[in-house]
């Protein structure tokens, strides 16, 4: 996996790069923020990624030290998702990146809804 072999170098730069190298993990820290989210939750927020998918990116952040499951013995089981301190500090990184890529865009694009509802989240205009 690719992964593991970023993981195996002690370069800070591919260890960031293998925590976040999905396209989901730094659209799940921005739906997160800084509250506490059900796994429900982040579904419904995120309707475009498949639930199988959204528990695997979840697991790895958690072992990454990025979110933080917390699971309460209830009926029926709740299990709710928060950002860890390292995950917190990703949110101002990401919206430098919005920046970024707001300064370079070519106005001529057409961006699809999901894109749209993004940005807008990012913005924090919307609750995705």
């Amino acid at each position: 996996m690719v992964k593991n072999e970023l993981m195996k170098y002690s370069c800070p730069l591919g260890k960031a790069m293998s925590a976040l190298g999905s396209k989901w993990k730094p659209i799940i820290v921005l739906v997160i923020k800084d509250r506490k989210l059900r796994f429900g939750e982040l579904a419904v927020r995120i309707n475009v990624i498949s639930r199988k998918v959204l528990t695997d990116q979840l697991r790895e952040m958690e072992s990454d030290g990025l979110v933080i499951r917390e699971e309460f013995k209830e009926l029926p089981p709740r299990v709710e998702y928060s950002l860890t301190e390292k995950g917190l500090a990703l949110l101002p990184i990401l919206y430098l990146l919005e920046e970024w890529e707001a300064k370079f865009d070519n106005k001529d694009v057409q961006y699809d809804k999901d894109c749209n509802v993004l940005n807008n989240k990012i913005k924090g205009t919307l609750q995705v």
